[in-house]
């Protein structure tokens, strides 16, 4: 498997992301019933980290396509997003 570290950009409190936090976590659960999400949840005031895994070979384009179709990106409500390839060395995960 491959891992992808997701960092969502924003503002504790912001009412965009308020609006369309419960699509986006039918999205996030999902994800966690096919088995992609590892986990996911907001640091204190603001932003939020989200781990992803997927099939040995893929890559930061085809993580950053999965994350493309949760509704914070697709309502345009992210002030930023960052997706990294992370390397688990020791881990429960697996």
């Amino acid at each position: 498997m491959n891992y992808f570290a997701v960092t969502y950009r924003y503002p504790e409190g912001d009412e965009n992301i308020a609006r369309v936090r419960p699509t986006h976590r039918e999205f996030l659960r999902g994800l966690l019933d096919e088995g992609v999400l590892v986990g996911s949840g907001p640091y204190e005031g603001g932003d939020a980290l989200i781990l992803i895994r997927l099939a040995e070979g893929s890559t930061v384009a085809d993580a950053e396509a999965l994350m493309d179709r949760d509704p914070y990106a697709l309502e345009g409500v992210l002030p930023g997003r960052e997706i990294k390839a992370w390397t688990p060395v020791l881990n429960i995960f697996d």
